[in-house]
Formats: C-alpha cells, sequence, structure tokens
C-alpha cells in the first residue's frame, strides 16, 4: 500500500521531483496551454524571421567583409576586412553628421509627436459634433501619397512661398529647405504633421480605456482641465505613450524618403542626410553594400538603445 501511495499524484516520489515529466505536459510546456495560438501566430513568426531577422543577420556578415554585387551565378571573392568598415565610417565626416542630423531630428519630432498627439486627441475625443470628418481629416496626411505631400510642402515654404509671404522679414534667408541651419528642422516639422494623424488614433483609442469617473472624481474635488488633463489623462494612457515613443523613434530612425524629396538627396551639403540616405548612396550608388550594411548595423544597435532606455524610464510604472 505505500508503495501505491507513494506512486500516486502528490505522493512521495512527485514531491521529490524524480517523476519524469509526460510527454503532455512536456508539450504543454513548449507550446503553451494552447497550441492552437502558435500555429496561428507562426505565419507572422515566418514573416519576421524572413523579412527582418535574416535581412538584419544577412547586413551583420556583410559588413564584415569587402562585399559587393555580382551576377547571378558569377562566383566572386568578397575577402573578410574585420572591423575595416566600421573603422572607415568613424572617420567618414558625413556618416557622422548624418547620425547628428537623425538626432536633431529625433530631438524636434519625437516630443512633438507624442505632446501634439496626446492634446489632440484628448480635444477630439471631446467633440460631439463632427467628431468622424475631424478625425479623417488629421489621419489624410498619413495616408496621403508622400509625392503629392512634398509637392505641396515645397510650394509653401520656397522662397516666394505663402509661408515666407506670411513671415515677411522674419523668414529665413536663404529659405527653409536650402538653409544648413533650418533644412533639418524642416523635415522634422513635415514628418510631425504628415504622421501625427496615425498616433492621434492610437491615443483616441487608449482614452477609451480611462474611466470617465476618474475625471468627474477630478472636477468633483476642485480640479481644473489642466489639472485632470495632467494627473487623469497623461498616466491613463501611459502603456500607449511608450508605443508612441518607440514607433516615433523607429520611424525617425529611418528617415529617408523626406530627405531625399525634400532637399534634393540631404542637401545643402549634407545638412539633412539621414544614415538611411548615406547607405543608399554609398551601397546602391557607389557600389559599396558592405559599408552600407555596417552603417546599417551601426544605426540600428543605437536605435536599439535609444528604445530600450526609453522602454526602461517612460514605461516604469507600469511593472
Amino acid at each position: 500500500m505505500t508503495a501505491l501511495a507513494d506512486t500516486r499524484p502528490g505522493g512521495t516520489a512527485a514531491r521529490s521531483g524524480t517523476e519524469r515529466p509526460r510527454p503532455a505536459r512536456l508539450g504543454r510546456r513548449l507550446l503553451g496551454r494552447h497550441p492552437l495560438g502558435l500555429l496561428l501566430s507562426a505565419p507572422y513568426l515566418v514573416f519576421v524571421l524572413v523579412v527582418f531577422a535574416y535581412p538584419l543577420v544577412f547586413a551583420g556578415y556583410m559588413s564584415f567583409r569587402d562585399y559587393f554585387f555580382a551576377a547571378p551565378g558569377v562566383d566572386v571573392d568578397r575577402p573578410f576586412v574585420g572591423l575595416e568598415n566600421y573603422r572607415t565610417l568613424v572617420a567618414d565626416p558625413a556618416v557622422r553628421r548624418s547620425f547628428v542630423n537623425v538626432a536633431v531630428f529625433l530631438l524636434i519630432n519625437v516630443p512633438l509627436t507624442v505632446v501634439g498627439s496626446l492634446v489632440l486627441a484628448s480635444l477630439l475625443n471631446r467633440v460631439v459634433h463632427l467628431r468622424t470628418f475631424l478625425r479623417v481629416s488629421y489621419y489624410l496626411p498619413y495616408i496621403a501619397a508622400s509625392v503629392a505631400i512634398v509637392a505641396v510642402w515645397l510650394f509653401l515654404f520656397s522662397g516666394g512661398g505663402i509661408v515666407n509671404q506670411v513671415l515677411g522679414p522674419l523668414a529665413p534667408d536663404p529659405t527653409w529647405l536650402i538653409n544648413s541651419a533650418w533644412a533639418m528642422p524642416s523635415i522634422a516639422l513635415f514628418v510631425t504633421w504628415k504622421q501625427m494623424g496615425f498616433y492621434i488614433l492610437l491615443y483616441l483609442a487608449a482614452l477609451q480605456n480611462v474611466p470617465e469617473e476618474l475625471y468627474e472624481s477630478a472636477a468633483t474635488d476642485g480640479a481644473t482641465r489642466l489639472q485632470q488633463f495632467v494627473n487623469v489623462t497623461v498616466p491613463g494612457v501611459r502603456p500607449a505613450t511608450v508605443l508612441v515613443l518607440l514607433l516615433a523613434t523607429v520611424t525617425g530612425a529611418n528617415l529617408f524618403t523626406e530627405p531625399y524629396l525634400l532637399t534634393g538627396g540631404g542637401g545643402p551639403n549634407g545638412a539633412s542626410a539621414s544614415p538611411v540616405l548615406i547607405m543608399y548612396q554609398e551601397g546602391i550608388e557607389q557600389g559599396k553594400p558592405g559599408y552600407a550594411a555596417a552603417i546599417g548595423v551601426v544605426l540600428v544597435l543605437a536605435t536599439l538603445v535609444i528604445a530600450l532606455l526609453q522602454n526602461r524610464f517612460a514605461g516604469e510604472r507600469d511593472r
């Protein structure tokens, strides 16, 4: 009887940890309690591996070699050069300036995106009439073709454009997009305006989860609208703020289309060049994909560090 009791679930043998896990238990540990969920998410996992993970690993491989493209089927030698590409990019003033440019872009774009999107989303959330029209109006620039929007922006900020006519003597000379000091800030404002509709929708969704009773309680205690915004709205949408920070940072680090179209490829004199634009110029136009891959690896690592810091400090209260 003792031997039988010891082999039952919860007996001495089970409690001692000597019993081997059954195949069903082992399967649940590997696949989770709902294997169907893993099966349904498998296509997206394959997509991530093929579209993101493999190119990133291959870029790391290219960055350590004197890599160049050859015709299919042609056997070529791509010698290992170690850290030579990385030493070259550190010494390249154009690459260093491009990283400074994107840092300036992020310092302008990310705070404006977070604050502007949250404020506008809070106002739109209280609108009763024309709510759908206003939401669609803010979202239209995000889905509009970049080439068309860039044409309008060039018209507004050209030397004889509406913006300069309104500002008069206060307008910079030379004008915005051909001015070394104002080119990147102008691009940052353009990208903020174009993409803000998407982030407004994220905040609108987050605001639906903030209980209305909190606002009523704050109003009963005599809190003003500004105090309600600071003490109720901002903490209530903190998870969405972390997401907006991460998305805006990653999107800004991949800046390419706007400087390419607005300033003719990073002008004037590289004042608006981004690392991705330099990668395109070096890897495609100059035929040095190994060097371009090294720039990309450094950009990915720098973006990852910034994203981790943002998640650490902005999302600290969520843990």
